[in-house]
């Protein structure tokens, strides 16, 4: 294919671009294509009226397309050339012909190109040198220079071509080497990618293969340079991060950016935080959004977006055209004039540029305005204080990734500063009012944005560093983050597989048992008495015969006959009065036959239960035992199992298969708990973290007095709660997480959790006498209510004499007229929960704190910290199943082992058997 015009300028933006170009793609976003081609076609037209203006047409001066012989100045002037030779072809926009002294030694025509932008770059300079290169091959004698006309008012550059001919040349030999190899040039995103057609398809690209280039200001250098380290996506580079200690004299002074961070912020999908970033806004924000023509330095959309009590005021003033740029700027000074102190808050360096450029054309033209230099340098650049400093989870720090990433969305999908310079020009052409409302719009959006980002990231200026607990939030200080020490203690991770095994000979177990023992003969006895010990079979304890079935399972039929002996060893614990002991039973039966459909079967009588279980009901009552109720580890259960009792259990997963087994065997009971839970009176909720396999997911406790049933979540997102908990009508006492407002019941909210809450608020505000004597009256309020439950328990007929006081409390707090924040936010607090501070005095047995579901979260927290990082979701449900089976037990005085034992399913019908152990769990003797 030749290299053609669009090939030669595509490749000087992207050599990806080119490439497809080259075979003939079409790209889906042609938007802005399109519009530049039509500001090229505008241009040219304007350009050949004036050209023709010079050289009448109706003498035959002027040619439309290309003339037959180019070395003959036949015309003063061609327009719409098509030229092509040596694989190389254009369209030169116009051709004008040399004066004859000059045609001898530069060619007979000089090549002419029209760009619509007021201001010509280099790009535009390199395009004019390949038209050159084009017409030299055709006509035989390269032009010397050549033109651009450029701009609204068609200037005129005269540009020389002998330096830039050779350049267009050395990219035309780079096209000719790419198109002669097979393979496609690395995918690099690049500055060029907002305007190409090809956008959305390489990005997606990018994306799956994790390439190095989505991240926004990571240059050509700082690529090949990670290359050379075998990085090459992002989530390598994110692993390279290492948190470092800064002297304290630049303790203050912001670190460069680091493309390591931002890429762990994007793996860990965590803000994360370097330094100690500031935002000083003292005044009234005012949030500031220019829209503008920057070719053409011309400003036409101010718009301000300012909060007036509990809504907002958005400004949005509007120039036809240059002429009323003063007086848009006039009506923004004004505006501004009308607010107390104002403070602008920009995004980027534009508007910064555009109020140092209307400060110089305009002035204040305003009598009674804002002090402009005030108001000039106390702007507030949002963009300042999160580069390299707050790295939010975003490939770039542009407003239109981190404002989507905090929920902010624009009502144009594809609203940008590019589709906005279309809709401008568009409107500029036909007047129509919808593109200038969508401008509007775009630019009121964009401030709203403004806003949302500056909400979430002045906080993060304000908190200071060392009242932060990093583990008790999803942002991370890069500052305590844990650092890599010289001296490591754990299992070493190698780079190659060869190191690993070189590794692994040198451990104390491989070398006693592999090497030393070749060499040491008494080693070498011991391991091979270790080896028989293991492979050696248990002893039988008895011999049991299954009898057989009654029927065929299939059809019912009588007439079975025996097909073939089966025997089955089963190994067991038997515990009786004074200790338990392994016991080992033989299972003989028979696979039988039907005579009357001739199907085979087993006996469905099997005193083994739980499929794929090669271990009797009281070993794996024991297991679950060792793992619920003391919390031993799997491992050490093995051992024990092995040690104690002579088993050869060769590793821990036999264990997890029982807990698995054991899970899917007590489902019923845990859902049967439920079920107890929502039918009753009052429920007790409370919920905390757990980590699974490095994220974290949340585990919800619901318990009455008697009743325990844990819930795993993935978030701690409530909107499982109304399906759980659908039907319940009791008392649900719960802690002040909003999630459980939503469960229409009447509810009690633990007074534990607001005191210890009013008593820290109090330790930090001691003088504030607004909050002691709010807390002072809430304590005398609590106290002799307190005083009644100790003496008489939970009985609304000793508690409700206590509600009188409780409405004189409401009646005197609605009259306080607080100053202070706390005391007002702890007024608004009582106010919110009224019809739920004080629900247990209407209701006999419902306690006014939440510590029966703080003493689940214990018993599980016990477990946690065994099982914290290691489990899966599957291991976690299945814990929780049995956590549950056993904490219920324990409030209702039973022995979980003997529950476990006992082969009963249904804790309160074991309850009722009065035995400890049923008769079905017991071995025959």
């Amino acid at each position: 294919m030749p290299i053609t015009g669009e090939i030669f300028q595509a490749f000087l933006n992207c050599e990806t671009k080119s490439h497809l170009l080259s075979l003939g793609t079409v790209g889906a976003q042609r938007e802005f294509a399109d519009w530049q081609d039509r500001q090229v076609e505008k241009c040219k037209q304007d350009g050949f009226n004036r050209l023709r203006v010079k050289y009448w047409e109706g003498e035959g001066l002027v040619y439309q397309g290309t003339p037959r012989d180019l070395k003959k100045a036949a015309f003063c002037l061609a327009v719409e050339c098509s030229l092509q030779a040596d694989g190389l072809q254009t369209q030169i926009h116009a051709l004008e012909q040399l004066d004859p002294a000059d045609q001898k030694k530069h060619g007979a025509y000089l090549p002419i190109r029209f760009v619509p932008r007021e201001k010509v770059t280099s790009q535009d300079k390199l395009l004019l040198a390949f038209d050159a290169l084009v017409l030299g091959a055709v006509s035989g004698r390269q032009p010397a220079f050549g033109k651009i006309v450029h701009g609204s008012e068609q200037k005129v550059i005269k540009v020389n071509l002998s330096e830039l001919i050779g350049k267009a040349k050395a990219v035309v030999g780079k096209i000719t080497a790419q198109q002669a190899n097979a393979s496609p040039p690395p995918l690099i995103l690049n500055k060029h990618c907002t305007e190409c057609e090809f956008k959305t398809r390489c990005r997606q690209i990018a994306v799956e293969k994790d390439e190095l280039s989505l991240l926004s200001g990571l240059n050509e250098k700082e690529r090949k340079k990670q290359h050379s380290k075998g990085i090459f996506t992002v989530t390598q580079l994110s692993y390279t991060y290492r948190p470092r200690r800064r002297p304290k004299r630049l303790a203050a002074k912001p670190d460069n950016f680091s493309h390591a961070l931002r890429a762990l912020a994007i793996r860990e999908n965590k803000i994360h935080i370097a330094g100690s970033p500031k935002l000083n806004i003292t005044g009234t924000p005012v949030y500031l959004d220019v829209e503008g023509v920057p070719d053409r330095d011309f400003y036409y959309l101010i718009g301000l977006r300012i909060k007036s009590g509990d809504a907002y005021v958005q400004y949005s003033f509007w120039a036809n055209d240059a002429a009323e740029e003063k007086v848009i700027w006039a009506a923004f000074l004004q505006a501004l004039a009308q607010i107390e102190n104002p403070q602008l808050v920009h995004y980027g360096s534009y508007e910064t540029i555009f109020l140092k450029r209307m400060k110089e054309r305009y002035g204040n033209p305003v009598e009674g305005a804002v002090m402009l230099d005030q108001l000039v340098k106390e702007a507030v650049n949002v963009l300042s204080a999160i580069y390299a400093q707050i790295y939010f989870p975003t490939y770039s720090n542009s407003l239109k990734e981190i404002a989507p990433y905090l929920g902010f969305q624009w009502s144009e999908n594809d609203a940008s500063g590019l589709t906005s310079l279309i809709w401008r020009s568009e409107w500029e052409l036909t007047e129509d009012a919808d593109l200038k409302q969508k401008l509007v719009t775009y630019n009121a959006e964009d401030c709203a944005a403004l806003e949302r980002v500056t909400d979430i990231v002045a906080p993060l200026c304000q908190k200071p560093l060392e009242t932060v607990r990093s583990k008790d939030t999803d942002i991370v200080y890069a500052d305590l983050m844990k650092r890599e020490s010289q001296f490591r203690l754990g299992k070493n991770n190698f780079s190659m597989p060869e190191l690993e095994h070189i590794n692994q000979a040198a451990y104390w177990d491989y070398q006693r048992d592999k090497i030393y023992l070749r060499s040491n003969a008494r080693l070498k006895r011991l391991s091979k008495r270790t080896d028989k010990a293991l492979a050696k079979a248990l002893p039988v304890n008895k011999t049991i015969e299954l009898p057989p079935p009654i029927c065929c399972p299939q059809c019912e039929g009588t007439d079975i006959r025996n097909y073939r002996a089966v025997s089955r060893i089963v190994p067991d614990l038997k515990f009786d009065r004074y200790g338990v002991k392994r016991w080992v039973v033989k299972y003989q039966y028979y696979r039988y036959e039907c005579q009357e459909c001739l199907d085979t079967f087993l006996t469905p009588q099997k005193p083994w239960v739980g499929r794929g279980s090669k271990y009797g009901p009281n070993l794996r009552s024991y297991i679950v035992y060792q793992i619920i109720e003391l919390r031993t580890p799997h491992e050490l259960i093995t051992k024990g199992l092995n040690q104690l009792f002579g088993f050869t259990l060769l590793r821990h997963g036999i264990v997890t298969h029982q807990k698995t087994i054991a899970s899917q065997i007590y489902k019923t009971t845990c859902e049967g708990t439920l079920g107890k839970l929502v039918s009753g009176k009052l429920i007790h909720a409370d919920e905390t973290k757990i980590n699974v396999k490095g994220k974290d997911a949340f585990v919800w406790v619901f318990t009455s007095l008697e009743e325990v049933y844990y819930h795993y979540t993935e978030t701690r997102e409530g909107d499982f709660l109304q399906g759980l908990l659908r039907g319940f009508n009791g008392v649900l006492v719960s802690d002040f997480y909003a999630a459980y407002d939503s469960i229409s019941c009447p509810q009690q909210k633990c007074l534990i959790h607001l005191l210890r809450d009013l008593n820290d608020d109090l330790l930090k505000q001691p003088f504030n006498e607004e909050l002691k004597d709010l807390v002072r009256e809430f304590a005398l309020l609590l106290k002799p209510i307190i005083e009644t439950v100790d003496r008489f328990g939970l009985k609304t007929h000793f508690l409700g004499k206590h509600k009188v006081f409780v409405e004189r409390f409401y009646k005197e707090l609605s009259k306080r007229d607080y100053q202070s924040e706390i005391a007002i936010y702890y007024k608004k607090r009582f106010e919110k929960y009224q019809d739920k501070l004080f629900t247990f005095l209407d209701y006999d047995g419902v306690p006014w704190n939440n510590n029966n579901a703080e003493h689940a979260i214990k018993a599980f927290a016990s477990t946690r910290k065994v099982i914290d990082g290691t489990t899966t979701d599957k291991g976690i449900r299945e814990y929780l199943i049995l956590l549950s089976t056993y904490q219920t037990c324990k409030y209702k005085g039973v022995s979980f082992l003997k529950f476990l034992r006992s082969g009963e399913k249904d804790i309160d019908a074991f309850i009722k058997m009065g035995s400890p152990v049923s008769k079905q769990a017991s071995h025959p003797k």
